[in-house]
C-alpha cells in the first residue's frame, strides 16, 4: 500500500517535509493554459468537513513541465484536467516524455463550469498518446461502477475515487452563501461514507487498483478503504489540519491492522467483499435457512 496526497491538497514546494512522508506526490490539476479560477470566497469551514471554491487555478502545463516540475522531489503524479477530450489529449502528450510516474485523470471537478463527458472516451484518447500509467478519478455521484468498467475497457490503469461533491453553507449572520460561487466541493469526514460506497462498487465492477480518498484522518479510517477495495490510500483535508498526519495515519494502520490479523495493508485489500464465515456446522440442516435470512437482511 502507498499513501499519497488528494490533489490540491498538498504544496510539496512549500511543505516539503509533509511531502517527503508520503511515497508518492499528486499535483494540483494542470490545465493546458493558466487559469486565474474563481473569485474569492473560495475556502470555508463547516461542521462536518471543508468546502472550496478554486476552479482549477495553476500556470498551465508549460510553465508547470518549465518550472514547477524540476523542483519536485520523489515519486511524482501529475493530475491534469481539461474541458474537452482534446484537452486531455494534449496534457497528456506533452507529459509523455517527463520525468512523471503516473497521470491522474480529472474527471469530475465539481468547481468548474465545463468538464467532457465519457470517461471512457477521454481514457481512450489519452492511452493512445502516452504510454505513462493513467490514473481516472471519479465522483461519487455518478454511476461509479459503469464509470470503473468504462475506465478499464478504455485502458486505464487504475481509478482514484472519490473527488469532493457540491455542497453549500451560508453565513450565520447574513443566510448568504459563504463561497462567492455559491456552491463548492465539499471533502473531509462527510465524503467518507461515499468514498466507501464508491470504491466497493469500483472494486467488483473492474479489475484495477484503486486509489481510496474522502475524510481519510485516521489509520481506521485508511484500513476500512483497504476493506472496501483500495489498494492504496491518499490524504486530503486532514493535512490542512494535521500536516503530521502521513507519520501518525501509518503508525495507526498498522496497530488496526495487528488487531485484525492482517501481516500487512495489502492483506486487507477486499476484505469487505468476503463471504462471513459460517458459524454453523456444516452439516447443520439449519445452515441453508441462517443463508437465506442473512441474504436477506443484507439485501433489504
Amino acid at each position: 500500500m502507498r499513501l499519497l496526497n488528494a490533489s490540491g491538497c498538498l504544496d510539496a514546494l512549500t511543505a516539503p517535509e509533509v511531502a517527503a512522508g508520503l511515497d508518492a506526490f499528486v499535483t494540483k490539476t494542470v490545465t493546458p493554459l493558466p487559469r486565474g479560477g474563481n473569485e474569492p470566497v473560495r475556502i470555508a469551514e463547516t461542521e462536518v468537513g471543508m468546502l472550496n471554491s478554486i476552479g482549477l487555478a495553476n500556470p498551465g502545463i508549460e510553465a508547470f513541465v518549465r518550472e514547477t516540475l524540476p523542483r519536485l522531489a520523489g515519486t511524482v503524479w501529475v493530475s491534469v484536467g481539461g474541458f474537452s477530450t482534446r484537452d486531455y489529449v494534449e496534457l497528456c502528450e506533452r507529459l509523455d516524455g517527463e520525468d512523471v510516474e503516473a497521470i491522474e485523470l480529472n474527471l469530475s471537478c465539481p468547481n468548474v463550469d465545463e468538464v467532457p463527458s465519457g470517461v471512457g472516451e477521454v481514457v481512450a484518447a489519452a492511452r493512445a498518446v502516452t504510454s505513462k500509467p493513467l490514473y481516472a478519478k471519479l465522483a461519487p455521484t455518478a454511476d461509479v461502477a459503469e464509470n470503473a468498467k468504462a475506465a478499464e475497457a478504455a485502458g486505464a490503469d487504475g481509478l482514484s475515487l472519490v473527488n469532493t461533491v457540491k455542497g453549500l453553507a451560508l453565513d450565520e449572520r447574513t443566510l448568504r452563501p459563504v463561497l462567492a460561487r455559491a456552491a463548492g466541493g465539499l471533502s473531509g469526514p462527510a465524503l467518507r461514507p461515499l468514498a466507501l460506497a464508491a470504491v466497493f462498487a469500483a472494486y467488483e465492477a473492474a479489475r484495477l487498483p484503486i486509489v481510496g480518498m474522502g475524510g481519510v484522518a485516521s489509520g481506521r479510517d485508511a484500513l476500512e478503504l483497504l476493506a472496501a477495495g483500495a489498494s492504496d490510500v491518499a490524504l486530503g483535508t486532514i493535512l490542512f489540519s494535521d500536516p503530521a498526519a502521513p507519520t501518525r495515519i501509518r503508525a495507526e494502520l498498522e496497530a488496526e491492522l495487528a488487531a485484525h490479523d492482517f501481516a500487512e495493508p495489502d492483506n486487507a485489500v477486499g476484505a469487505a467483499h468476503e463471504p462471513e464465515a459460517s458459524t454453523l456446522d456444516p452439516e447443520s440442516r439449519v445452515g441453508d435457512k441462517k443463508r437465506l435470512h442473512t441474504a436477506a437482511k443484507l439485501v433489504g
